[in-house]
């Protein structure tokens, strides 16, 4: 029995549905790593620089065995894949796709690439809802999560 993990998927340039597609698929296809459960996709404006189109967005209740930070690894591979370049990127702008890891199981988690419970969830009402729409009480989950050993 693996982590049960919460990923944030968001996409606003190019074709946005089929760049969630591909996350949601390669996802699946990751090892020890299932998809069990998605909200559904809602449109959002954008949060950052002006001028970017609206994102579409959706949330991912995923089951891994996979570390952290191997998560983290193999969801900026998909990013690169669906043709996000982050070093060309501004912090906030337009991107093909974004995945972010909102929560990892019950565990708290800071080191310099990875912060669990994603900082900005307070922040993202999107992301709230979306969390509901799985049976998630978001501010529970930030409150309950304990440092990872």
């Amino acid at each position: 029995m693996g982590e049960i993990v919460y990923l944030a998927l968001g996409s606003n340039l190019g074709d946005r549905e089929a760049h969630l597609a591909l996350a949601r698929a390669r996802l699946d296809a990751l090892p020890a790593t299932r998809v069990l459960a998605a909200s559904p996709v809602e449109e959002t404006p954008p949060i950052g620089p002006a001028g970017q189109g609206p994102y579409l967005n959706q949330m991912l209740r995923v089951e891994t065995t996979l570390p952290a930070e191997a998560l983290l690894d193999a969801c900026q591979a998909i990013e690169g894949e669906a043709g996000r370049d982050r070093a060309a990127s501004p912090r906030w702008g337009a991107r093909t796709l974004d995945v972010d890891v909102v929560l990892y199981g019950t565990r708290r988690i800071t080191t310099p690439r990875l912060l669990v419970p994603h900082p900005e969830l307070a922040n993202r009402d999107f992301w709230q809802r979306e969390l509901a729409a799985l049976d998630v009480d978001w501010s529970r989950a930030m409150r309950d999560a304990t440092e990872a050993p």
